[in-house]
């Protein structure tokens, strides 16, 4: 906030219409810049739960966070952007009412979130965040709920990102990979997820009719890992067709590329040259 007046509630009109403007000259900035709409939104929390698979919940009581983690809503995204600036004059009222109520030393009651990973997400308290930001601070105090999920949210910054991180969850869920496994198969595309699952049932597939018995998916995820996967990326290493693609994502390149060229499941030098020089 500005220095004060001696006028608090003068202050805290200004102070409104001061995030009110940034709001609007971050609005317009984004649109000279071409960045994508989802920018400047709050995260959904239920959307990001969707994708991220929901596994339990418990209630861990106040804490200080840090307002920086603070990153969506669970139902009052349109009122403030994702950096919890006014979008309108609808909140007005409410805002200076807390705004003056800091400027006369209160101190700011805690709000209420839902904690994934370390991202935090609003059930109570967005004019106090709001606030909290138009004063500088770095911290709020608020009574936290954890959630868990199937996924991690690393790597969320935008709602865009949600779709990668859902296609991922199915994946797992089609091909149940554990451990280092699950952590090394990585791709950047949604759909590529999609995909690389159709080709791991395909590939349990021949296994159980090779082998004549019926395998459940996290013995087909483990072994296709260990039989096809890991080799295939050493080789791919070794040969230095990997590129700048991640490794899973090289993987699927010489795999369908495989069978185009030389229509086989098969994976030896000659297969391994015959890409390369196809490259």
């Amino acid at each position: 906030m500005n220095r004060d007046t001696g006028f608090p509630r003068a202050d805290a009109e200004s102070d409104f219409l001061r995030a009110r403007r940034r709001q609007v000259l971050s609005r317009l900035a984004n649109w000279l810049r071409r960045e994508p709409d989802d920018v400047n939104i709050m995260l959904p929390f239920h959307e990001v739960v969707d994708a991220l698979g929901w596994v339990s919940e418990r209630r861990i009581g106040l804490r200080v966070i840090q307002l920086s983690s603070i990153v969506g809503s669970v139902d009052r995204g349109r009122d403030f952007d994702r950096r919890f600036r006014p979008t309108s004059g609808r909140v007005r009222e409410r805002w200076e009412r807390l705004a003056l109520a800091a400027r006369r030393g209160e101190n700011i009651p805690p709000i209420e979130v839902y904690r994934i990973g370390g991202l935090h997400f609003i059930i109570d308290g967005h004019h106090r965040v709001s606030v909290a930001h138009a004063m500088g601070l770095d911290s709020i105090d608020a009574q936290v709920t954890e959630v868990r999920t199937k996924l991690d949210p690393a790597g969320i910054r935008y709602r865009g990102d949600l779709i990668v991180k859902d296609y991922r969850r199915l994946f797992l869920e089609r091909v149940p990979l554990t451990g280092q496994a699950r952590a090394s198969v990585i791709v950047s595309d949604p759909w590529d997820y999609a995909e690389l699952g159709e080709h791991v049932e395909a590939w349990g597939f021949r296994l159980m009719q090779d082998e004549g018995t019926f395998l459940d998916r996290q013995t087909i995820a483990a072994r296709w890992f260990a039989e096809e996967y890991e080799p295939v990326v050493r080789m791919l290493h070794q040969a230095d067709l990997i590129g700048t693609r991640t490794e899973a994502e090289a993987y699927m390149w010489v795999a369908g590329e495989r069978y185009r060229l030389i229509r086989t499941h098969r994976w030896d030098d000659e297969v391994i040259e015959t890409l390369r020089t196809q490259r």
